[in-house]
């Protein structure tokens, strides 16, 4: 599998770092509130936002602005697109966003950020075996979240969020993101491998044309692997000490 792979790119939230549950947590506070305001006409959306279901189907791996579009529209509910500056609110897409940026930075400033020990064990492996590494995301705090895990010197490139957004790169399922990464590793994406936990992300692997997209299901949940095949995923696994081989190890 791995042996004719010669980069790797790495999603940051869920694959790396455990931060996935911080930002999820933030997109319920900021959705429900959202719905409380808003009350969809149809009564069977009117539920409140599911942290694993609806995080992984319409906000994971998206920027905070088409993630905030994405699961109110799925809600029945349009509000206007709003400005980036938009205070925190319910009023906008870009309010519910500011909102839900508030709580992450609130929660994240409560509690400590970690890094998988599965993955550190692989990057450290990939390392000793000469193999370039980056880490993606369209996150704007993905350098801060690497560095407080003690993992940002791992990694020889990052594209997080604001180099997306100073470079014009359309977001996940566009392959742009990954695509930037293998650029700056001096790869071409078909002989390069992406981690990714999003449905999104999978999808932009597959799309990028990479040789190997690795799907990383944390929440284990009854379809959730599958999904992430059918999104795009050549292989699925919960832990990414499971790809720890021995053609990794040599």
């Amino acid at each position: 599998m791995w042996r004719d792979v010669r980069a790797v790119v790495f999603d940051t939230d869920g694959v790396i770092t455990d931060s996935a549950r911080v930002h999820a947590a933030a997109w319920k506070a900021a959705f429900d509130a959202c719905l409380r305001d808003h009350v969809p006409a149809d009564s069977r959306l009117r539920r409140p936002f599911d942290i694993r279901d609806d995080y992984l189907r319409y906000v994971d791996g998206k920027s905070r602005l088409d993630g905030a579009a994405s699961f109110l529209d799925s809600r029945g509910l349009t509000l206007p697109p709003g400005h980036p500056d938009d205070r925190p609110g319910t009023g906008t897409v870009a309010a519910v966003a500011a909102y839900k940026e508030r709580i992450f930075m609130e929660r994240l400033r409560e509690g400590g950020i970690e890094a998988y020990p599965g993955t550190v064990r692989l990057l450290e492996a990939l390392r000793e075996r000469g193999v370039p590494l980056a880490a993606a995301s369209a996150s704007r705090h993905a350098p801060e979240l690497l560095a407080r895990a003690g993992v940002l010197p791992l990694f020889d490139a990052l594209v997080d969020g604001a180099e997306a957004a100073r470079l014009h790169l359309p977001g996940k399922p566009d392959p742009a993101l990954f695509l930037e990464a293998t650029r700056r590793l001096g790869v071409p994406a078909g002989q390069a491998a992406v981690v990714e936990d999003a449905l999104a992300g999978v999808e932009a692997g597959g799309r990028g044309g990479f040789r190997l997209v690795v799907g990383v299901d944390r929440t284990a949940g009854p379809d959730t692997g599958a999904a992430l095949l059918r999104h795009g995923a050549d292989i699925v696994v919960r832990d990414l000490s499971e790809l720890l081989t021995e053609d990794v190890k040599e």
